[in-house]
């Protein structure tokens, strides 16, 4: 591990670049500029030059949705001041067809496409451009031609300030400032940062067949601060690939985490190919824990998502929402991953796994979206929830849980089952990386799967297919709640009320003046009494409620069982008492059993010394 000292983080050699000889470009590829002159405003200049146009009017798009989103997001309305010019600079006439789709005609072969982009949200999804940095996700900064899809695409940044660097998991050319995708689907998966970088880079796999791990962090720490986080995401690194038992073979024998942690960014990470883009506001001395579990989930996708992919997401379609049915596989279980490896690499302790496992746990156990849809049916959810922004109410609160936490209280249940059996949820990982991991010349994976392809990989990782095609007909295309309490009991983990005492009336949040402010839950006494969003709860037990302190002070002074009068003004037809019968609060916790007064036996200790342990040899 050491600092990266080349000019620029993706450049291959560092000569000096009067030495470099001139960049050849194939007659066809398609050519990708953006620049920053106005970048205290968040703009930058685009300019896309295609060439070898077939005959007819050229059709050029900004997407709609981007590889890692589900739902779409319509780049097109950050785009102004479009323009098009043939090879010696005359105007060609561009027709808007679509609210995100140009047409432009008349170009004799070549088209110059350009416009000015405003961009301010640096995250995953979108881009950010200020005077300190530009975060670029592909897909909302450059337009593409669709029928040029296939073609390579040359793409030059020309940073604002000398000392900004680029990262990039693009290939490197012989000019520093330019880089390489071998086609569109490369290109528009491949995030781009640049500013004032602190990288770090170090091998990883066997001697034959080295590869290079880069983090490239644009922070406000300090350079020690730096240097701790790279050796935990080494750890993280190491103990993911242990996983598998190998790592995936990266384009260009590069990985590149682009890390963005400045007050001027969004919270967010996004897998891509042979990059990850993160980001968020927090520090590294704040909040590295909580990055860290960021970069363990994002790393995962590496395998599950980028080369164990759903057929559904492949190729991706920027053009629209991409539902899939398996994300409950492709988010959940990684979901499930990162912090076991975190916990295996020896960074968290026993305690604190059990308290992370727990969330997803108490989601399942506690939450009423199961009546309505099991992992598959929330997958297909994707498109309405993954960012997707709509300004009318919605009722999730009720009815869907993420396919995230709900993929990773099924791989806790399964992982733990399939134990029970002899096996684990790794060998079923690993089945699945040697039956989908083997990628095309095109770098994109020979063949996609199904949920029923991940059954069959069950029933063989179990030995038992009967077996596979019970737990998915009641897991997963079913919402049965798996036995988590027996099945952690079976590496001394004590599944308990965390209060079985405390009066529990719904977890609604209740503002100033009793303002009920977001859906009530089915089974709550709240919904059973008929109280909605935007009603107004008055009086709990004849003590008058002025806001959510009253709240926890009248039921701190009852029992579950107890019945009360609430009453509360309906924003629909005024006020109503009614009798509820309060019930205890559901919320569950996970604690070792020597934190909870019990002794684990050998055959526990053993159970979860197998489960929990490094994987590394």
């Amino acid at each position: 591990m050491r600092l990266f000292p080349a000019l620029l983080l993706a450049v291959a050699a560092s000569a000096p670049l009067a030495a470099q000889r001139p960049l050849a470009v194939p007659a066809n590829a398609t050519l990708a500029e953006i620049s920053f002159p106005n970048a205290v405003h968040r703009e930058a200049e685009v300019v896309l030059t295609f060439r070898e146009v077939p005959s007819g009017a050229l059709e050029v798009r900004m997407a709609r949705s981007s590889p890692g989103r589900y739902a779409a997001h319509d780049f097109a309305k950050n785009v102004y001041g479009v323009r098009a010019s043939a090879a010696d600079g005359r105007a060609l006439p561009v027709e808007r067809v679509a609210p995100n789709v140009w047409r432009v005609s008349g170009h004799r072969g070549t088209v110059r496409f350009s416009y000015t982009l405003f961009a301010d949200r640096a995250d995953g999804t979108y881009a950010g451009i200020d005077a300190t940095r530009a975060h670029l996700n592909i897909p909302a900064t450059f337009a593409y031609a669709p029928a040029l899809a296939t073609r390579p695409i040359y793409a030059t940044f020309t940073a604002p300030d000398t000392a900004w660097r680029i990262a990039t998991q693009l290939e490197p050319t012989a000019d520093p400032r330019t880089f390489r995708a071998p086609h569109l689907q490369y290109f528009m998966d491949s995030p781009t940062h640049l500013g004032r970088l602190d990288v770090r880079e170090w091998s990883v796999g066997p001697a034959n067949a080295r590869q290079t791990m880069r983090l490239a962090l644009n922070h406000l720490g300090s350079t020690d601060e730096a240097t701790r986080f790279t050796d935990l995401t080494k750890r993280v690194v190491n103990e993911m690939a242990a996983v598998f038992g190998e790592f995936p073979r990266f384009d260009f024998g590069n990985y590149t985490f682009i890390a963005c942690y400045r007050p001027n960014c969004a919270g967010d990470g996004m897998e891509h190919r042979n990059s990850t883009s993160l980001t968020s506001s927090n520090s590294l001395a704040q909040s590295s824990a909580q990055l860290l579990g960021t970069v363990s989930h994002e790393f995962f996708h590496a395998w599950n998502v980028e080369r164990i992919r759903p057929a559904a997401l492949e190729p991706f379609d920027f053009s629209d929402a991409n539902m899939s049915g398996e994300l409950w596989f492709a988010e959940g279980f990684t979901n499930y991953y990162g912090p076991l490896v975190i916990h295996r690499a020896g960074i968290t302790n026993t305690a604190q796994y059990a308290r992370q496992i727990a969330g997803a746990v108490n989601t399942l156990t506690n939450h009423p979206g199961r009546r309505f849809f099991g992992p598959v049916g929330m997958s297909q959810q994707a498109p309405f929830v993954d960012a997707a922004a709509s300004i009318d109410p919605n009722n999730r609160a009720n009815m869907f849980i993420s396919y995230y936490t709900y993929g990773e209280g099924i791989g806790l249940a399964l992982d733990l089952t399939l134990r029970a059996r002899g096996h684990s949820l790794d060998e079923l990982m690993q089945l699945m990386w040697r039956r989908f991991g083997p990628q095309t010349a095109a770098l994109a994976p020979q063949r996609g799967y199904a949920v029923a392809d991940v059954q069959a990989a069950l029933g063989e990782v179990a030995g038992d297919t009967a077996f596979a095609r019970e737990f998915f007909a009641r897991y997963i295309y079913g919402s049965e709640l798996p036995d988590y309490a027996t099945l952690l009991a079976r590496a001394g983990f004590l599944l308990r009320p965390v209060a079985p005492q405390q009066a529990w009336i719904g977890d609604a949040t209740i503002l100033a003046a009793g303002l009920v402010a977001g859906p009530t839950t089915i089974g709550s006494p709240l919904y059973d009494a008929g109280i909605h969003a935007g009603d107004r709860i008055d009086v709990i037990a004849t003590q008058a409620v002025k806001g959510p302190e009253d709240v926890a002070r009248v039921l701190g002074q009852l029992r579950p069982g107890q019945q009360v009068d609430v009453t509360w003004e309906s924003r629909d037809t005024g006020f109503h008492t009614k009798t509820v019968t309060l019930l205890a609060n559901p919320r569950v916790e996970i604690v070792p059993f020597e934190d909870a007064g019990r002794s684990p036996s050998a055959e526990q200790l053993e159970f979860r010394r197998a489960w929990l342990s490094s994987r590394q040899r």
